[in-house]
């Protein structure tokens, strides 16, 4: 497993992290002993960064890390949070002090640790990035000894853009994948010249990238790419990268003429995002052993050549952006 420095935080960690949506929820079922064969796994594989969120399950996702993370003792890895989506409703004005402080103190309960190394603001309405008060407030818990350090997970290549002129903030979380490639063309770059970490979150687009899915794919009640598919419950860029799903099946078929050898699509999509220097670490998520192993694999993966970098490019442009490019 390769590393990478996470930004101004000066941390090394992991280029291939641990998501931790999967085994908090709404991601269909998954037990107890699969939640913590995944990260179990995922940790054996060499990952040291761990991405989460409080409303994962409503806390089951933070308390299965400190649960794993204590059993095994040794070395802690790098383990990242996100508070705000808990506000219901989701508005501008939650984001108090008094909330912010309540939101990172059940944090540190749930994973059992004095000092948050990384909070993000979880893809805050558009308005926070307009609101110092808010990084304000976050400077001063950095102050206080609660968190190290904070970040922003974003919807729009414009929020992250906006949340660089805060200089505390250490991370920008967003999607980048095959179907999100919006944020190589200036964010990416404008984030490695200021020293701010980039998270990529939903590689995989929610899994179409894997090739296994189908037109007959069932998915659990429970789970977002049942509910969210035009954006239900959140914003529909998190459920399969925003791309319809018929056309993200289509585009798979033409991705699939270019693995090399016996390369599996999960691990070619996220060597893809590693081929990019600016990103810092990439947090595919997984539900089980297997998955953490293959997501792991990635790192080992030859680079990509130029031809097939040139061909996602244009498949791109021509299939996904329409659809894409202009929304997030």
């Amino acid at each position: 497993m390769k590393n990478r420095i996470l930004g101004k935080t000066g941390q090394r960690v992991s280029e291939i992290g641990f998501g931790a949506w999967a085994i908090g929820g709404t991601w269909g079922e998954v037990s107890m002993e699969d939640a913590k064969g995944a990260l179990n796994a995922a940790l054996d594989a060499g990952m040291t960064f761990i991405d989460t969120a409080d409303v994962y399950g409503d806390g089951r996702s933070e308390k299965i890390i400190a649960e794993v993370l204590n059993e095994r003792g040794g070395d802690r890895p790098f383990v990242a949070t996100k508070l705000g989506r808990r506000l219901s409703p989701h508005v501008a004005s939650g984001y108090s002090e008094k909330n912010l402080n309540d939101f990172v103190d059940r944090s540190r309960d749930n994973l059992q640790t004095e000092t948050l190394d990384l909070v993000q603001l979880h893809c805050p309405p558009t308005e926070i990035y307009y609101t110092p008060e808010v990084f304000a407030v976050m400077d001063e818990m950095i102050n206080s000894g609660k968190i190290r350090s904070y970040g922003v997970s974003v919807e729009k290549v414009e929020e992250g853009l906006k949340a660089l002129e805060y200089p505390n903030v250490s991370s920008i979380q967003l999607i980048y994948n095959i179907f999100r490639q919006r944020p190589a063309e200036l964010l990416l770059h404008e984030a490695k010249r200021r020293d701010v970490a980039i998270i990529a979150r939903v590689p995989l687009a929610s899994g179409v990238l894997t090739g296994k899915m189908t037109a007959d794919t069932a998915f659990a009640a429970d789970d977002h790419r049942t509910f969210n598919r035009n954006g239900e419950q959140f914003d529909k860029g998190e459920t399969f990268a925003g791309v319809p799903y018929d056309v993200a099946l289509d585009a798979v078929e033409d991705i699939r003429r270019l693995l090399p050898g016996d390369t599996s699509m999960a691990t070619f999509a996220l060597r893809w995002i590693l081929m990019n220097e600016n990103v810092s670490v990439i947090i595919p998520g997984s539900k089980n052993k297997a998955q953490s192993e293959t997501n792991a694999q990635a790192s080992a993966l030859a680079d990509l050549s130029d031809d097939t970098m040139l061909a996602l490019k244009t498949l791109y442009q021509n299939k996904i952006a329409p659809w894409v490019h202009q929304r997030w």
